[in-house]
């Protein structure tokens, strides 16, 4: 039996399951103000971090990456989106954003499980781009894609957009592929994907946790890390209570209606092309922008299916519908901000506040509000 850090109440407990290596501290913390809360929406208690083994009866995790692995999941008791917070895929790469384009030729290298027609079904939902598992495809995509304009590199296990690069000639696209860990690219592989312009990025998902159901649309804002470079700083959520449909529903612009419609899409896709996937946690990022050729494009350019950047507004809104039957619509934001100056405003949920080892001193906190009913 699994050793956990407190005592199993007879409803079960909740537990973080630790499916990443080296996480940093902020996540860390992050991740236990989320499972209490979690544990909270269960009417159960927080059991602390599973520590490997048979887990007691009716335990719920919190993984910290998606679970890769049907059979491994199910041996810890997980059989049912209502066992987790997160995902299970049944191989590492279908939880990565290679699944976004189609392999560069039909006989191309690709792993065990590798889906054609999911790439096909998700066509009109993303960007144009191309999926490689060796390195002489990932030439040959390049070249096909360069083309038509400058193209973005994009290591697969790489997270906010760091380790990408934008590469506008055959000789820039050498250099940069001469980066990628060998053994990376071929379990896992790279993503070759056109580069757009004035950006616009939108974050699109559904959680389901306790018998609630929750979509919303958002969108992230950057900031400068202690380095001075941009990067993620938080997202600002609009939730609606139920499924996709219901967030159609509303009076969305365009621009929001169509990530909307591409993050379903997509959403629907993996779950008919993809068996085994399990996930009660779904999020995908929508980039909008100006491509090569000026004209303005839209499409999925990954998912997140597990514990997240925007996870902190997804519970805190869960939070509001649980104590308001009758509310429909919040609005919920998470906020990253670097350097001991910063601090979160009054009122304020702070989920960490400090030194961390790898990104120095920062300041993560959530916040929600009503935002309206229908």
């Amino acid at each position: 039996m699994a050793t956990l850090h407190s005592s199993a109440p007879s409803a079960g407990q909740v537990v973080i399951y630790p499916a990443r290596k080296n996480v940093p501290s902020h996540e860390r913390a992050v991740h236990q103000a989320l499972a209490t809360r979690i544990a909270a929406l269960h009417g159960r208690q927080f059991g602390g971090i599973h520590e490997g083994g048979q887990s007691a009866a009716n335990t719920y995790y919190i993984p910290t990456g998606t679970i890769v692995g049907v059979a491994m999941a199910q041996g810890i008791g997980i059989r049912t989106e209502d066992d987790l917070f997160g995902a299970v895929v049944p191989h590492a790469f279908i939880a990565t954003k290679a699944i976004s384009h189609p392999l560069v030729r039909s006989d191309a290298a690709a792993p065990e499980g590798w889906s054609t027609a999911f790439a096909d079904a998700v066509h009109d939902a993303t960007l144009r781009g191309l999926t490689a598992f060796t390195m002489d495809d990932a030439r040959e995509a390049g070249r096909q894609l360069l083309a038509a304009g400058a193209i973005r590199i994009k290591p697969v296990l790489a997270t906010g957009g760091r380790g990408q690069t934008v590469v506008h000639t055959p000789g820039e696209l050498d250099a940069a592929l001469q980066d990628l860990a060998c053994d990376e690219l071929t379990s896992c592989g790279v993503v070759l994907e056109e580069n757009l312009d004035q950006v616009v990025t939108y974050s699109v998902g559904q959680v389901r946790v306790a018998g609630l159901v929750a979509s919303y649309w958002g969108t992230q804002r950057l900031t400068p890390d202690n380095g001075g470079e941009e990067v993620y700083g938080g997202s600002d959520l609009y939730v609606v209570r139920g499924g996709f449909d219901a967030l159609l529903a509303l009076d969305l612009d365009p621009p929001v209606r169509k990530a909307v419609e591409q993050g379903r899409i997509f959403d629907d896709a993996a779950s008919e092309h993809y068996p085994g996937l399990l996930a009660s946690r779904r999020n995908y990022d929508i980039a909008q922008g100006i491509d090569a050729q000026g004209q303005p494009c839209s499409g999925v350019l990954e998912q997140s299916w597990r514990i997240g950047g925007a996870s902190g507004a997804e519970v805190v809104a869960l939070e509001s519908f649980a104590a308001d039957p009758a509310l429909n619509v919040v609005q919920a934001s998470t906020v990253e901000l670097y350097g001991p100056s910063q601090h979160a405003p009054e009122g304020a949920c702070v989920t960490f506040r400090g030194e961390d080892e790898d990104v120095g001193f920062i300041t993560k906190f959530v916040m929600a509000g009503r935002y309206g009913n229908t």
